[in-house]
């Protein structure tokens, strides 16, 4: 779910937005914010606005993604990341933070006890300064293997048996590096043997690969700044980088401009 103002001039007579303000979906199936973007004044509004589309406060602040386990409507485990933004709508990389935050577990704390009572599940909230901008009935998928060795264990028994039980005893500081192309090119997977050897850089967790090169790249959800090609999750930034680095020699050596 999506937490709103409301559309246009708003129910029943209610007061048009107070500009600036951010425009975002208010169904997201595949990701991205597809088309979000601030609206500075009416104008802008009358130009940009889009079907599908609502508008909500402009917040500012530290924007936190949380995941959280709950048990019975009770947050039970926490963790937060934040992103380095690399301008249009794309990150260079996101911290997985071993530490906790006092300030948005109180907080959003509250609203799930008060909000999503008898819930028992993983849920993810996004913040901008404190506040809740979106809420979603489960986890960020792109780094649980960050979260540490037990983890995936605990989220099957949470919904198999309705309980939180993870020792969370080695918390480390995790990364997720992202790699951007160029939007309008059409890029191939790399070779096995290459993937493998990524993979098996010291300090690397993991690496997906985050398109099909079967599809056209017009197919996929991607934010305006660039189109996404991979992650590399790791607990060590410097070998994350590195991996990211010879990831994407390969992908600007082979593409190619669609027919």
């Amino acid at each position: 779910m999506a937490l709103s103002q409301g559309l246009d001039a708003g129910p029943h007579g209610t007061a048009p937005p107070r500009f600036p303000v951010f425009s975002k979906p208010i169904t997201n199936l595949k990701g991205m914010g597809i088309g979000s973007r601030v609206l500075a004044s009416q104008a802008d509004y009358v130009r940009h606005s889009m079907p599908g589309h609502f508008w909500t406060t402009l917040l500012e602040g530290r924007h936190v993604s949380s995941d959280l386990a709950v048990v019975d409507g009770t947050p039970r485990w926490w963790r937060h990341v934040t992103g380095k933004p690399a301008g249009g709508g794309t990150f260079d990389y996101w911290t997985i933070h071993a530490e906790p935050d006092p300030d948005i577990e109180g907080r959003s704390g509250a609203w799930v006890e008060q909000h999503l009572a008898g819930y028992t599940g993983m849920l993810n909230l996004e913040t901008i300064g404190g506040t809740i901008i979106e809420v979603h009935l489960r986890f960020a998928d792109q780094w649980p293997d960050l979260y540490g060795a037990g983890w995936v264990d605990a989220i099957v028994r949470l919904y198999e048996a309705g309980v939180w039980q993870f020792a969370d005893a080695d918390r480390r500081d995790g990364y997720s590096v992202v790699l951007f192309g160029p939007n309008g090119m059409r890029y191939r997977h790399p070779p096995p043997a290459l993937l493998e050897a990524v993979k098996q850089t010291p300090g690397v967790s993991s690496v997906q690969i985050t398109f099909h090169e079967e599809l056209p790249p017009q197919l996929h959800a991607m934010p305006p700044g660039g189109f996404r090609l991979a992650v590399i999750n790791s607990f060590d930034l410097a070998a994350a980088l590195a991996a990211r680095e010879r990831l994407k020699q390969h992908f600007l050596a082979t593409a190619q401009r669609p027919d």
